[in-house]
């Protein structure tokens, strides 16, 4: 991919020099022939043919991040070398193993805030 846009580059410069060089050519139109032929269909092309290395950075860079994370809850959730177990279960305890294991309650049921509406017939 870079040879192709560095090759179109070359030859958008060498006709940016051709036009300035013209006996009714100017320094202008040897700067608008490099941008409008050689930079910017460059800039589209190699951000088109860029997606792909995009998205899989993305990815990567996600699955390293979930990774951390879940390393990070890891180690939180982790007892030290010293520490002393507990003394009684939890299922022993008088309820059911916490299903997230974080430490929190369950969450109750909320109250209606609203009212159900019926249609009238």
């Amino acid at each position: 991919m870079y040879l192709v846009i560095i090759g179109w580059l070359y030859v958008t410069v060498l006709m940016a020099v051709a036009e300035a060089q013209a006996p009714n050519g100017t320094v202008l139109g040897a700067i608008v022939t490099f941008v409008f032929y050689g930079l910017l269909p460059m800039g589209i092309l190699g951000y088109i043919l860029g997606t792909p290395g995009r998205k899989r950075a993305l990815r990567a860079r996600a699955a390293a991040q979930a990774a951390q994370r879940a390393e990070a809850a890891r180690q939180a959730t982790a007892p030290g070398p010293h520490a002393a177990a507990p003394a009684v279960p939890p299922s022993a305890a008088g309820g059911a193993v916490d299903p997230d294991a974080s430490g929190e309650p369950a969450a109750a049921a909320q109250p209606r805030g609203v009212a159900p509406v019926r249609e009238e017939p």
